[in-house]
């Protein structure tokens, strides 16, 4: 059967006290919003749909970054949960299966609690997500009889003995799509805040004799984000998790609490991670791979065997083929590595490919930039560029050739060639005992104040 996803991504967000949209504050590296958009792709919907209000370009903007065929629709009033889903029954007219509706501040939310959802449509017309909360405090209560759900109270609604109840409503709804759309078109607002709840659905569908069940997961899952304390929250249990996860993968974490991984950080069996290691968005470690302490990789591939560090930053586009070597104080970005290239320490390589089995000496740079575009270096297999080379780009070093050290390198080297661009080195004898003798006398006249 199929199924479509709505994403409610249109509140404020006040109590972040920011001027970015609530959905846009960032775990794990990514948007609130891509942590519900990753959940519900699980489902492989034929249509998503995100329900913008506040800062609905910038919402836009990063839903199309994620999936660049969801669509978006603007809730410019925000009236409850209920209009909003309602701003997308326009474009699910013709839908048919189930819609499922998730929230962008609630990033933790699994897909195998959603397959559940859709496993219990079988026996019901409305399936709610709830869960059994420690302290129950505002959240909305169900009210169930057996296996029915008959209604969901709001916290500011409820009586006494209902907010003794202590399964939770967490928002996250599942039901035909079309039974859905008909149930909201019925959605009334009188209630204390005068909205409409999309919650009042269940009410509707008992009423008119359909079936409502409730599907359980614990409260961790359903944790909202509301407050930058919340965040810092869900940035722990993110962490706390996907740590975790790696660990159980086969991955050697040797500090893990000093490691922060990304949302889509990829990490291979028996890879090693140092100490105090940062993954941001868009890395990939491969089998075996070891990256040491306190490196910084973002948008990277690092290949089989390949070792990074410590003290090494990866930029985006850096791609490590096998058993490249990256050592202390290096920056690769937007650069080729292939098979076994060595590059030991204080280098920048920016907008380069270089050849397999190169050795890259200390205090290298590729001048990439002239002040306003990019241009490239090209290196080619086994050559060595001596130490303190500056490589002027566009420029190419062929197979096999060679650098001298602290050469400026502004015209490409043929293979098998050897490049020296330095002044020639001379050569005064005896005359260093005179110059310190200069130099003593001019720092004693300083001192004396002449």
């Amino acid at each position: 059967m199929s199924v479509s996803l709505v994403i409610l991504a249109a509140g404020q967000g006040t109590r972040m006290n920011s001027d970015l949209p609530k959905v846009l504050h960032k775990v794990a590296g990514a948007p609130l919003l891509h942590h519900a958009m990753q959940a519900g792709a699980a489902l492989a919907p034929e249509k998503v749909i995100v329900v913008a209000g506040h800062g609905a370009e910038a919402v836009s903007k990063a839903a199309r970054a994620w999936d660049d065929s969801c669509e978006i629709v603007v809730q410019d009033e925000q009236l409850g949960t209920a209009h909003a889903v309602a701003q997308a029954a326009p474009l699910l007219t013709e839908a048919r299966g189930d819609c499922v509706v998730l929230y962008g501040d609630t990033p933790f939310i699994r897909p195998e609690t959603l397959e559940a959802m859709r496993e219990a449509r079988a026996r019901h017309a409305v399936v709610v997500l709830g869960f059994e909360a420690a302290d129950p405090g505002r959240y909305g209560r169900l009210i169930t009889n057996g296996d029915q759900l008959e209604r969901i109270v709001e916290f500011k609604d409820a009586t006494e003995a209902e907010r003794a109840i202590t399964l939770c409503n967490s928002g996250v709804i599942c039901a035909d799509v079309q039974t859905l759309f008909s149930l909201i078109s019925a959605v009334g607002n009188d209630n204390a805040a005068g909205e409409y709840y999309l919650t009042d659905i269940v009410a509707l569908a008992r009423a008119r004799g359909l079936s409502a069940g409730v599907v359980t997961c614990s409260e961790a899952e359903t944790m909202g984000v509301n407050t930058r304390a919340q965040l810092a929250e869900a940035e722990a249990a993110f962490q706390t998790r996907a740590r975790a996860d790696a660990l159980e993968n086969g991955v050697t974490l040797t500090a893990p609490e000093t490691v922060f991984l990304s949302l889509d950080t990829v990490i291979g069996r028996d890879a090693i991670i140092g100490p105090n290691v940062v993954f941001g968005p868009g890395v990939t470690i491969e089998s075996g791979a070891e990256i040491k302490a306190f490196c910084h990789l973002e948008g990277c591939h690092v290949s089989r065997g390949a070792d990074v560090g410590p003290f090494a930053r990866l930029r985006p586009g850096a791609e490590l083929a096998e058993f490249v070597h990256v050592g202390n104080f290096v920056e690769i970005k937007n650069a080729i590595l292939d098979e076994g290239v060595k590059v030991g320490h204080l280098t920048y390589l920016g907008d380069a490919d270089v050849g397999e089995h190169t050795n890259i000496g200390a205090g290298t740079v590729t001048c990439n930039y002239d002040g306003v575009n990019k241009h490239r270096t090209r290196i080619g297999k086994r050559a060595f560029i001596g130490s303190d080379t500056m490589l002027v780009a566009p420029v190419s070093v062929g197979d096999g050739a060679m650098t001298g050290s602290g050469s400026v390198i502004t015209e490409d080297v043929p293979a098998e060639a050897v490049a020296l661009a330095r002044a020639k080195q001379v050569v005064k004898p005896g005359l260093a005992p005179r110059l310190f003798e200069m130099y003593r006398a001019i720092k004693a006249k300083r001192q004396k104040g002449e």
